[in-house]
């Protein structure tokens, strides 16, 4: 139905709901480590392998918290006593964890930073998958799917705001605990100017068989398991071609650039990439194939993460960066709107499981560099070799995606 009441927010309040949920768990919840890392090896409480496992705990939360997203249906269809919550519920709690668990970061408690990375990753996962589900059925509903693009837009916005903040705090000589504290201070803020709009909804978690009953005409459509595994397993090899890069580009920059004044501001351009991105994705004309969109966006990420091998210099990193930041949520964004077309009554779960497998690729990334970094002479080679690895699995997802749009044609679906 596409009516809503007077007392319903309208698209782009819910848009920006979404842009601004995002941009805390993901933007502040995920990705502010990366600029907080120099600092907190400049302070000396944590050493490279310590940061690639801190990063690890992360990308394992994600993807737990992503599968439990996945497996809500049938767990619900199993315990039937589990409550129907809203997704616009757990969205908030999502977010309040957020705040807390950013804060946390500044005690401390070396000891407790790996759990606490580990419960910031599950968060982010949830919120990721819950955000998306809540944002993109409301807005379809609408009549407005392309205006999900915009929700995509969050994660660039927050890793701008908080790599800039990041380099002011390192001019200043602040550290890594001040950091955490200010972003968990921002986490709050953000999150209570969109409080209002974050409520109410049909989105609900449900059962399996609730779902599918929900959906006319869902169980007439029919893709084979082989056409979603490809599918999913391709979606994966994004997340272990952009991780490496954008765990530790700070640090790369810097063995790179010693002393540039610029070294701060290439986290921020991998930002701003994201959000021209994601807002450019919304501009696609109807009738695309999302798979072709998606082995164009790997294309570019590989061209992104050679051109700062290939030209390790102010320019390289300013060129690679953004080229790295302009498809990361674009290829979400294209990736969840296939989902709903090939599995529209359980597409919250699918999300999820993307996610999931997403995180998979993310997980393996920090422990090759660490283990690159003990089997090769010194620091620059092990993260060219990182690199490399990374661009080559950007590449052959790119040629998946572009041979299952031949093997599984739109007009045959």
């Amino acid at each position: 139905m596409n009516r809503t009441t007077s007392s319903s927010p309208g698209a782009w309040p819910i848009a920006l709901a979404g842009l601004v949920s995002l941009a805390v768990a993901m933007g502040i919840g995920r990705f502010a480590f990366t600029p907080i890392l120099p600092m907190m090896l400049s302070d000396g409480v944590v050493d490279l392998p310590g940061a690639s496992w801190l990063a690890s705990a992360n990308y394992l939360g994600y993807m737990l918290g992503a599968l439990l997203c996945t497996l809500q249906p049938w767990l619900w269809a199993r315990f039937r006593w589990l409550p129907a919550l809203a997704y616009s519920t757990l969205v908030r709690a999502g977010l309040l964890a957020t705040g807390i668990l950013t804060l946390a970061m500044a005690l401390q408690l070396p000891g407790v930073w790996p759990g606490l990375r580990f419960a910031a990753g599950i968060t982010s996962g949830v919120v990721f998958v819950y955000t998306s589900g809540w944002c993109l059925s409301r807005l379809a509903r609408m009549g407005v799917p392309a205006m999900g693009g915009i929700i995509y837009a969050g994660p660039g916005l927050g890793i701008i705001v908080s790599g800039l903040l990041a380099s002011g705090m390192v001019a200043l000589h602040w550290t890594a605990a001040t950091g955490w504290l200010i972003f968990g201070v921002l986490a709050f803020g953000l999150s209570a100017t969109v409080w209002h709009i974050l409520r109410g909804g049909d989105e609900r978690l449900a059962p399996l068989s609730a779902r599918v009953a929900a959906s006319p005409g869902a169980s007439r459509v029919r893709h084979s398991h082989a056409e979603m595994t490809i599918f999913t397993l391709a979606y994966g090899l994004a997340g272990f071609g952009y991780i490496i890069t954008a765990t530790f580009l700070p640090v790369i920059a810097r063995a790179a650039l010693p002393g540039s004044a610029w070294l701060d501001l290439f986290w921020p351009i991998f930002g701003l990439g994201v959000t021209l991105g994601a807002l450019l994705a919304t501009r696609m004309p109807p009738g695309q194939d999302f798979r072709l969109l998606l082995a164009g966006c790997y294309f570019v990420q590989a061209v992104g993460i050679a051109t700062s091998l290939w030209s390790p210099s102010l320019a390289g990193f300013a060129i690679g960066s953004l080229l790295l930041g302009l498809p990361f949520t674009a290829i979400t964004f294209f990736a969840m709107q296939e989902v709903r077309r090939l599995k529209p009554a359980t597409a919250a779960s699918f999300m999820g499981l993307l996610s999931a497998t997403y995180g998979v690729g993310q997980i393996l990334g920090p422990p090759l560099v660490t283990l690159l970094l003990h089997h090769t002479p010194n620091a620059d080679a092990g993260f060219t070799l990182s690199l490399e690895i990374a661009a080559s699995a950007l590449l052959v997802g790119a040629g998946v995606y572009g041979w299952m749009a031949k093997a599984y044609p739109v007009a045959s679906r």
